[in-house]
């Protein structure tokens, strides 16, 4: 049987971690793989992979993440390898270092932002 934590043949983390509704965590998150939230977090948050947030989602702190689609609400500066997406219901309140930014009508992001890539480091 293949165990969906391990490495696939592409050599990225096939893993998908999921933060339900309803769920709050106080703490930093680190994550090798894909993590998609829609609970709260009062902490850090890293990603070597991409970072989904619904809309009912709330990280209040740091985030650091290969790719990002947020709908929800960020508090705190966020660094983005590619490419972030800010959804119409994304609201984001800190700096956002990213090389690519998409911003939907109804989006609010209040903060600086520039435009570089940087290599994801653990420390937030």
């Amino acid at each position: 049987m293949l165990n969906k934590n391990t490495k696939n043949e592409s050599g990225q983390n096939s893993a998908l971690n999921m933060i339900g509704l309803g769920t709050v965590i106080n703490g930093d998150l680190t994550s090798d793989g894909d993590l998609r939230i829609d609970g709260k977090i009062e902490g850090n948050v890293i990603s070597k992979s991409k970072i989904a947030m619904g809309a009912s989602a709330e990280i209040k702190g740091n985030m650091k993440a290969r790719s990002a689609d947020i709908s929800g609400k960020i508090e705190g500066d966020v660094e983005v390898n590619e490419t972030m997406f800010l959804r119409s219901s994304a609201k984001v309140y800190g700096n956002i270092t990213t090389a690519k930014l998409v911003i939907e009508s109804g989006a609010e992001f209040n903060g600086l932002c520039n435009m570089s890539v940087k290599p994801i480091t653990q420390g937030a």
